[in-house]
């Protein structure tokens, strides 16, 4: 009788479902998103303020949008490589808000950690402001011969930047980082301020690791197209110009790249169209500087 009674609570106690912390389950494998992209946009377009309180706070507000692509990036890789897990409790857009605090931490830090913006001041017109000097790091008077170096190669950088944007913007980028810190909600024209500094930081990203690459002899066009793409300063950038610009798409297939893109890079196909323009003009400044140091005729 005791067997049989033990044996019947044993076949229940089988019976009883045993709840498993989903935390101690291992990532999900690669492959198809589990999340939708659509709450994927909407989580990360949720954090943009937050971004912007936290850029604000020390004077980069200009800097929300290339934050604001790193998290859109890293959210979509995280999710799309099976990073991203399940929390009991936890939603999506909680997760997606530690991404974002890591990424604008992240950001702080590195622009604290240097005191200058050597690229973006135009020496040609400000060289004796003490305040523009202050800004960019060089003293008023200088002696030594590395200073003497840093200046006149920050005098190359600038003519070839100013030279790879348009009057306008170089004019709203400069006002905007040598003029006074305004507080309050941004207005349309500090946006157009913003985004004229995020293009003249971009194009002299593009142009300094240009000059950087060193063309083997012997290489051909296309290869030389090729580098000049690599040359771009953020993922989407470079890979609208790699896909897109430098095959020269038009109409149908340019339409059907772009949705291969916006899958790929997890946003939306209106976001890749509206960096078209971009990137081709950062893929032409660094296609004349390769070309330059190649020493090949125009194309």
């Amino acid at each position: 009788m005791e067997i049989e009674s033990a044996a019947f609570q044993a076949k229940n106690q089988s019976r009883t479902p045993v709840g498993v912390d989903i935390s101690l389950c291992g990532s999900p494998p690669p492959g198809e998103p589990l999340i939708p992209i659509d709450r994927i946009l909407v989580a990360v377009d949720g954090v943009q303020r937050y971004v912007v309180s936290r850029l604000g706070r020390i004077g980069r507000s200009c800097d929300v949008d290339d934050v604001m692509q790193e998290i859109r990036v890293a959210v979509w890789d995280g999710v799309a490589k099976g990073r991203y897990r399940e929390l009991p409790g936890i939603p999506f857009e909680a997760w997606v808000q530690g991404v974002c605090n890591k990424i604008c931490a992240a950001h702080i830090r590195r622009e604290l950690s240097h005191q200058t913006l050597p690229l973006l001041v135009d020496f040609t017109t400000t060289e004796g402001s003490p305040e523009v000097l202050a800004v960019i790091g060089f003293p008023a008077v200088s002696g030594s011969a590395e200073d003497c170096i840093d200046q006149a190669w920050a005098h190359s950088m600038l003519d070839l930047v100013h030279r790879n944007v348009t009057e306008e913007t170089w004019k709203l980028a400069i006002s905007s980082l040598v003029g006074p810190r305004r507080y309050g909600p941004p207005s349309p024209q500090d946006r157009r301020r913003w985004h004229a500094v995020t293009v003249v930081r971009q194009t002299a990203k593009t142009i300094n690791t240009a000059l950087k690459c060193h063309p083997e002899p012997g290489l051909g066009l296309d290869g030389l197209c090729r580098l000049a793409a690599s040359c771009l300063p953020t993922k989407v950038l470079r890979r609208v110009a790699q896909s897109i610009v430098r095959p020269g798409l038009r109409g149908p297939e340019r339409s059907a790249q772009m949705a291969v893109l916006a899958t790929e890079l997890g946003v939306s196909e209106r976001y890749i169209a509206v960096n078209i323009g971009f990137a081709r003009q950062l893929y032409r400044a660094a296609w004349r500087v390769i070309q330059h140091e190649a020493n090949v005729p125009a194309v």
